[in-house]
C-alpha cells in the first residue's frame, strides 16, 4: 500500500516556500519538527538553510522545550508537528505562559477534510480546542492564498507581541490521504 496525497499535482504547491520565507524574514533559526508528509517541503528547505537548524524530535513536546532554550540562548525557532502530536504537547504548553517565549507552531492538520483514518479524527477534532485551553491564539489557513496572511500575522503576533500563536494547515490545504494498491 502507499500513500497518495489527494491534493497533489504536476506543479509543488508555493505555499511551503512562502512559509519558509516568512520564517527567515522573521530570524527564526530552530526549527524542530516530527516528520511529517505535509510538511515535507519546508523541512527539506530549513534542512537545506546554513542559517537555521532543522531538529528532528521523538516526539513533538520535545519542540516546545526546545523553542523555550532556544530564546533563552537568544534564538527563534518555530515548531512544525501534525494535529495528531498536539496532544502530546499539552503539559508543555504551560511553558509558553510561565516563560512567555515567542512561540509559534504550524500545524498540518488531519482528521477533518476527507480523512480516511478514524483514528486521526478525534485530535484533530479538539486541536483548536487544545491550543486555546492552553492559552495559544490559533489562526488557521484552509486555502494556499491565505497561506502567507495567516503564516506572517502569526510570527507577528508571535515574535513582535510575545503571543504564543498556533497556525493550523486545514487538511484541505494540504490534501487528504488515501491509501491505495
Amino acid at each position: 500500500m502507499h500513500a497518495r496525497n489527494e491534493a497533489s499535482s504536476e506543479a509543488a504547491p508555493a505555499w511551503p516556500d512562502e512559509i519558509f520565507e516568512i520564517l527567515q524574514r522573521f530570524d527564526v533559526r530552530q526549527v524542530p519538527y516530527v516528520p511529517d508528509a505535509g510538511h515535507s517541503r519546508l523541512i527539506n528547505r530549513v534542512l537545506a538553510e546554513r542559517s537555521m537548524r532543522a531538529v528532528p524530535l521523538t516526539t513533538e513536546d520535545e519542540g516546545v522545550a526546545l523553542l523555550a532554550g532556544a530564546w533563552a540562548g537568544g534564538q527563534r525557532g518555530a515548531l512544525l508537528m501534525q494535529s495528531s502530536g498536539v496532544g502530546n504537547c499539552i503539559n508543555m504548553f504551560s511553558l509558553t505562559q510561565i516563560f512567555r517565549f515567542p512561540f509559534l507552531t504550524l500545524v498540518t492538520m488531519r482528521g477533518e477534510w476527507g480523512e480516511f483514518n478514524p483514528w486521526q479524527v478525534p485530535m484533530g477534532s479538539s486541536t483548536a480546542g487544545v491550543f486555546e485551553l492552553s492559552g495559544i491564539k490559533v489562526l488557521r489557513a484552509s486555502h494556499a492564498n491565505e497561506v502567507h496572511d495567516v503564516v506572517e500575522a502569526a510570527a507577528g503576533q508571535a515574535y513582535n507581541a510575545c503571543t504564543p500563536t498556533a497556525v493550523l494547515l486545514s487538511q484541505r490545504l494540504i490534501g487528504a490521504k488515501v491509501f491505495m494498491k
